[in-house]
């Protein structure tokens, strides 16, 4: 097809960097990447992804939905998102979920419209000068130059969100350079990515650390999964023996069972260490900012980037590079070293005594009786329906923290949650892109009562696009994660109320999807077996004791 106008330009160069999917709330700034999509698909929107017919056009109820739906497709299938909002508020709605995927080092390309370079100045419709907003939490916050520079540009913002360490791009472009003559196309194959070999000598000495240790510990983390090094962790852990701690999205990494999986025992692990290498996350407030052992465990962080690496403390090793490489070549440098695994049998004895003694003593309160109904006892329920490759999302607070420590995935990939951003709302966004990259497994978003306001009216979203989600609320009336803190604190709680048995699950109905109020808990089993069968977006509305905190031991600060 002969372009057009810029929006063909913008499309041919999406195409070009394999993008299945377009996340959008309808603007006119940005009607010309609409146009050019619909042109690229014969004339028809919403096509089967993965075609000549690509990218699909998928339009959702709010622009921090869309971004957020961006950002778990990069997390999920690790290749860049894209979003594209509207001037003005459509992009500053979408903040909060560039500022997400920032924190979680997800790849996206945010694509802006922008008030037409014609009229600058003069007070046109949502005319804001927008990169400055987004140069905090992007890799690159940008306009781009004009016709003529539209497909170098858009190609720079893949290139650069797609480095690592990844992370979004915002371009935002003018309405008068979308709407006008197209300019060049680019085309080709897109270039190999760059080695990122760690450095030998860094790698030699944490050999040299795990042959003085006795009690090792090694943690996993988002970026080892975002950089595709699964399973050279895995052998890793496996060749050296190690007792493993899943963190994010490096949870499925070692299976649920796996025998060097000690999550569980976490407590007992980071206390009594005297060695604890970090994979793929930052030393933030989720590990104690790299306090182990009392503080006085010593400490190796493993990074995909020398950006990356701990800058709050003096690590007694680090490395940066390809993780798979990295770990790969470790391996290689501990036998070299003479590291022997079996030095460490009573250790992991220790920690997998530990995790057998938890893992036992939930199995009360996830077959609890109690009413009003105990949160833990939905997720006994849960784990009875789960197949292998069920895809877990949390979005929410104290319910969902439940979520993180007892339920474990069986495979890598499969587990999202906000990220250490914390940032509530991302649940719909992140379940419409989870249904879209795994259709055949089952989906399942745990969400908090209060999180549950932030993104509820996109399940709209999921009924007119056909994407089956099992939703599942945890409905205790309250800010939980608010609400027990403040009253240790103060005595009292306010403004954590969110009333009694509010019916989430009539809303889901009212936009066309289907669900139930769940208020006792043999009722739980059930009706989580007809959201599975029912093959439509469904929300079991589980009303659980608002007396029950989760039992946190950090607050993140």
């Amino acid at each position: 097809m002969t372009a057009r106008h810029g929006g063909d330009t913008a499309i041919a160069e999406i195409r070009r960097h394999g993008v299945e999917t377009m996340f959008t709330l309808s603007g006119g700034h940005v009607f010309p990447l609409y146009d050019g999509a619909i042109g690229a698909t014969g004339g028809r929107t919403g096509t089967v992804p993965g075609t000549d017919a690509c990218p699909r056009i998928l339009d959702v109820r709010h622009e921090q939905t869309a971004v957020f739906a961006a950002e778990a497709t990069a997390r999920l299938t690790r290749r860049t998102g894209l979003a594209v909002l509207t001037a003005g508020p459509g992009v500053t709605n979408g903040i909060s979920g560039v500022t997400t995927a920032h924190f979680n080092g997800s790849p996206v390309v945010v694509l802006g419209g922008r008030a037409p370079l014609g009229r600058w100045g003069a007070g046109a419709l949502q005319e804001l000068d927008q990169p400055p907003l987004l140069a905090p939490v992007t890799k690159l916050a940008m306009t781009a130059g004009g016709p003529d520079t539209l497909a170098a540009d858009i190609a720079r913002a893949f290139a650069t969100a797609a480095a690592p360490h990844r992370g979004p791009v915002f371009l935002d472009v003018h309405m008068d350079h979308l709407f006008g003559p197209a300019g060049p196309a680019r085309t080709g194959a897109l270039p190999d990515p760059p080695e990122r070999p760690a450095d030998p000598e860094r790698l030699a000495r944490v050999a040299g650390l795990l042959k003085a240790a006795r009690r090792p510990v090694l943690v996993l983390g988002s970026d080892v999964w975002m950089d595709g090094a699964e399973e050279a962790a895995r052998a890793f852990a496996e060749e050296l023996r190690l007792p493993v701690v899943a963190n994010g999205q490096g949870r499925g990494i070692l299976p649920a069972g796996h025998e060097l999986l000690v999550t569980r025992a976490r407590g007992a692990a980071f206390g009594q260490a005297d060695l604890v290498i970090v994979a793929g996350t930052p030393l933030d407030f989720r590990l104690g900012y790299g306090a182990f052992g009392d503080g006085t465990a010593k400490v190796v962080h493993l990074a995909d980037a020398p950006s990356q690496l701990v800058p709050h403390l003096r690590p007694a090793g680090s490395a940066a590079g390809d993780l798979s490489l990295l770990f790969t070549d470790l391996t290689a440098a501990c036998v070299k070293a003479g590291v022997a695994p079996g030095t460490y049998g009573d250790w992991r004895e220790t920690l997998r005594d530990a995790t057998y003694a938890a893992i036992a003593g939930d199995i009360d309160l996830l077959a609890s009786g109690a009413d009003p109904i105990h949160p833990l006892r939905i997720y006994g329920e849960l784990s009875k329906v789960l197949d292998d490759d069920a895809v877990l999302i949390g979005d929410g607070g104290d319910f969902v923290s439940y979520a993180g420590k007892y339920v474990e995935p069986r495979r890598p990939g499969r587990w999202l949650d906000p990220g250490p951003y914390g940032c509530l709302g991302t649940g719909l966004g992140y379940a419409i892109a989870a249904r879209l990259a795994h259709p055949a497994a089952q989906v399942v978003l745990l969400l908090g009562d209060g999180a549950a306001g932030l993104s509820l009216m996109d399940a709209d979203t999921l009924v007119r696009h056909g994407l089956p989600v099992v939703m599942v609320v945890g409905n205790n009336g309250s800010w939980g994660l608010e609400k027990h803190p403040m009253r240790m604190l103060y005595g009292y709680d306010v403004a954590a109320e969110l009333g009694p048995h509010r019916r989430y699950d009539e809303v889901v109905k009212a936009l066309g999807g289907a669900g139930e109020l769940v208020t006792r808990p043999d009722e739980i089993g059930p009706a989580l077996r007809r959201a599975f069968d029912s093959g439509v977006p469904y929300l079991v509305n589980v009303a659980t004791d608002p007396g029950i905190s989760y039992p946190r031991k950090t607050t993140g600060v």
